[in-house]
């Protein structure tokens, strides 16, 4: 009798602690394909890789209801090489997003942390048929290697949605020894989201300063750690037809690191190296055609137009997605880059830059 007591009570007590805690859902992506790619100096590359269609991630995330319509919230997510079980950056655990903050659904979210930039959530939500992965994904030519993928050190508001339309706000501080504006990064969207009809307009800056300029430093030091401000004015939109969702993505990127080149590696072995332009205009059309319940046929044509060194870029790409399962996908994808003017623009995929200017990839995806 005696017994039964105390395991009541030690199981009531256990109830009461889980009712405290935090709701945390374990999730994640394992993706992997096999890739072959053609046209680069390095030749022919076939390989078994992680993350074609999507990378792949192990996360945690969870919410406290704090009353009121206030709720804690937390993303703990780690990238994944689902091809060998290594981290996708070594030595950084949860380098995709680690934030916490608190939401709610009348004044809107507040988080801090490491975070998506504007720029990388409109494309992959709104302006890309290919989702950002694939050997289409719109990552190869328009403006999303280096920083514009993700910032640490962000405060990000977003806020509450009104007839569809909402907008966020973030600040990245760069966090350089006695300079408070080196390295940082402010960036602001405006969104509407329908039932047919979605579009963004994204605006970003950044300061690509390494340091904090003395009064006795030399022009050299100066002009070593001292940059124009990188401007990305971004617009997407889709739009169902219900045969077809349409895509449409214009950005302009204006100043240094603006539109850092995806691969810099000098691909091709050019005598003399691509360069990152400062000015360049970047257009996508696509569309998403769904052929059966459970296929989808994704497409697009994008070019990179390049106002300072003329190295311009035109990519085609075309996906099939097939659904297994709400979980499972299996994937087949293509595209080729045509370059000029000796840019050196690579297909690659969600994860990787690629090493030619043609790649076919096959691989399952499934998401837990």
């Amino acid at each position: 009798m005696k017994k039964l007591i105390i395991a009541t009570l030690l199981g009531g007590v256990g109830i009461a602690s889980a009712q405290a805690q935090s709701n945390v859902t374990i999730y994640g992506t394992v993706d992997v394909g096999v890739v072959s790619e053609r046209g680069g100096a390095a030749g022919s590359v076939s390989k078994v890789t992680s993350g074609v269609g999507s990378a792949s991630r192990l996360g945690f995330k969870g919410n406290e209801d704090l009353g009121d319509g206030m709720s804690a919230v937390f993303v703990l997510e780690e990238g994944v090489l689902a091809d060998t079980g290594a981290q996708d950056s070594a030595g950084q655990a949860f380098n995709r997003q680690s934030f916490v903050g608190l939401s709610s659904r009348e004044y809107g979210a507040l988080t801090l942390g490491r975070q998506k930039t504007v720029l990388y959530q409109a494309l992959g939500e709104v302006g890309d048929p290919f989702a950002l992965g694939y050997a289409g994904t719109v990552k190869n030519l328009f403006p999303l290697a280096g920083v514009n993928t993700r910032t640490s050190n962000t405060v990000a508001y977003n806020s509450p949605m009104v007839n569809g339309v909402s907008g966020e706000v973030t600040y990245s501080a760069g966090e350089q020894a006695g300079d408070a504006s080196a390295g940082r990064e402010i960036g602001a969207a405006l969104a509407y989201t329908g039932a047919v009809f979605n579009a963004r307009l994204v605006y970003s800056s950044r300061n690509s300063d390494t340091a904090a300029v003395t009064a006795t430093a030399t022009a050299a030091a100066i002009q070593a750690v001292s940059h124009d401000l990188g401007h990305t004015t971004l617009l997407v939109a889709n739009y169902d037809f219900t045969l077809l969702r349409a895509y449409f993505s214009y950005s302009l990127d204006k100043g240094f690191n603006s539109a850092v080149l995806p691969n810099l590696t000098n691909p091709y072995g050019y005598a003399v190296a691509p360069k990152a332009t400062t000015n360049s205009a970047d257009l996508l059309i696509g569309a998403t055609i769904p052929v059966s319940r459970s296929g989808t046929i994704m497409t697009s044509y994008v070019h990179k137009d390049d106002k300072q060194f003329g190295q311009n870029a035109s990519q085609l790409g075309v996906g099939y997605s097939y659904a297994l399962s709400k979980r499972t996908s299996t994937y087949l994808s293509y595209a080729h880059i045509t370059n000029k003017n000796g840019a050196g623009y690579t297909v690659g995929n969600d994860t990787e830059a690629g090493s030619g200017n043609s790649a076919l990839d096959i691989g399952v995806r499934h998401s837990f």
